[in-house]
């Protein structure tokens, strides 16, 4: 899983390792102190670079004995509006979000390839939909990551391999909270529940399931008078 030493990477990795399965976190970040007991840290990877990161697919493979699925989680967000922004925000929104998930596939599909089977989940964001005033680079970036989604779907339609994304609203995440203190947290994702329905995506129950571009939106909790 790239990504992996975040909030979101964290839950991911917390579910998988419940369930029974071994786990990679990969991210730029070095390895925290802390992080979910059983889990292979791999830091310090650049998922930007095409060779760094075929390089650690390679040793999670060797280490593993192959692979049954990657959650591309690595990615970005900056707020900046077009009128007086820069162009180098909306390439870096593109490196963060969609080159990294590209790149991770890439160097995950010959092992998922050589078995005949696997799963490939991406993060993407309901803002791939429709985009908000100072939202254009970021919204941009993860509307790449659906069509990246489709295309790798229809590619390996008829070889074993599953491809779909998860469309969250705003992740329920300390870094968030930070960036956007009082704001309402009613319709946030907690990131165990986003986790949730990433596991179901890896699981041989999804099976059936390719190309989607799943919303994955929170209801506020009901009150009783």
């Amino acid at each position: 899983m790239t990504g992996g030493f975040g909030a979101l990477g964290r839950a991911v990795g917390d579910a998988l390792l419940a369930s029974g399965a071994r786990v990679a976190l990969v991210d730029l970040a070095p390895a925290p102190a802390a992080l979910p007991a059983g889990a292979l840290p791999c830091g310090g990877v650049d998922l930007c670079d095409a060779r760094a990161t075929q390089h650690c697919l390679d040793s999670v493979a060797e280490r593993f004995g192959g692979l049954d699925g990657i959650v591309n989680v690595a990615g970005g967000f900056a707020w900046e509006p077009v009128e007086h922004g820069a162009v180098a925000t909306w390439d870096r929104m593109y490196a963060m979000n969609v080159r990294t998930a590209l790149l991770a596939s890439q160097a995950a599909l010959p092992h998922l390839l050589r078995q005949g089977r696997g799963r490939i989940v991406n993060i993407g964001a309901m803002a791939a939909n429709r985009a908000q005033a100072g939202m254009g680079a970021y919204a941009a970036a993860k509307a790449g990551v659906a069509r990246l989604t489709e295309a790798m779907a229809e590619e390996f339609l008829e070889r074993g391999i599953t491809v779909n994304a998860v469309l969250p609203s705003i992740i329920d995440t300390p870094a968030n909270r930070a960036a956007m203190p009082g704001a309402d947290t009613g319709y946030w994702v907690a990131p165990a529940a986003l986790a949730r329905v990433v596991l179901f995506l890896l699981s041989d129950a999804s099976a059936a399931v390719t190309g989607a571009l799943l919303p994955v939106t929170a209801a506020p909790a009901k009150t009783t008078s």
